[in-house]
């Protein structure tokens, strides 16, 4: 997986190229936080820093392991409901471990995909007939979404450490803007 920015080239190579990228803008708004900071919830609703990154994991399985390999729910390597239980991060869960289990969930539908063409369909309850052209797309869409969220929930929490007594000199500003 490269996140290095591709310009020109084959349709699928770009859109697979543009979803690695905003996969990992998502993960950059959290790396280096403290376990405390990554849980902060500096809005009214469940969105941390790190639910974000539980949220993603849970729509790659949902979009790709139970939409496309056609796995039950049950079937699937974590949570894969519709729902806000998405963002729901437990407490002996760790920011390395979301991470990583966000990084194992974008390996396995990019297994998925591979043994699809974009043009092929699926009829998704709810959704109706998309393609997996449409799906990169969406997912593309979902995940540069969530990245400037926890590029702005980053901005304040590294704003609030700069008046912590001790706190570490925060760094620029993250730059995982889906342009860079």
């Amino acid at each position: 997986m490269s996140t290095n920015r591709i310009t020109d080239g084959p349709e699928r190579v770009l859109l697979e190229s543009a979803l690695d990228r905003t996969r990992a803008a998502l993960v950059a708004t959290a790396r280096g936080l403290s376990e405390a900071d990554a849980r902060r919830r500096l809005v009214p609703s469940l969105t941390t820093p790190l639910s974000l990154l539980k949220h993603a994991a849970a729509a790659e399985r949902i979009w790709f392991q139970r939409f496309w390999a056609g796995l039950d729910e049950e079937a699937c390597d974590g949570y894969a409901r519709r729902d806000l239980g998405t963002f729901a991060v437990t407490d002996d869960e760790s920011l390395a471990g979301v991470v990583a289990e966000f990084e194992r969930a974008s390996a396995r539908s990019r297994e998925i995909a591979a043994r699809f063409a974009l043009d092929d369909t699926r009829d998704i309850p709810g959704e109706g007939v998309i393609s997996l052209r449409w799906t990169l797309l969406a997912m593309i869409e979902e995940f540069a979404r969530h990245a400037g969220h926890g590029d702005i929930l980053r901005e304040q929490i590294d704003a609030s450490t700069r008046d912590r007594p001790n706190s570490r000199i925060p760094r620029e500003p993250s730059g995982t803007t889906f342009l860079n």
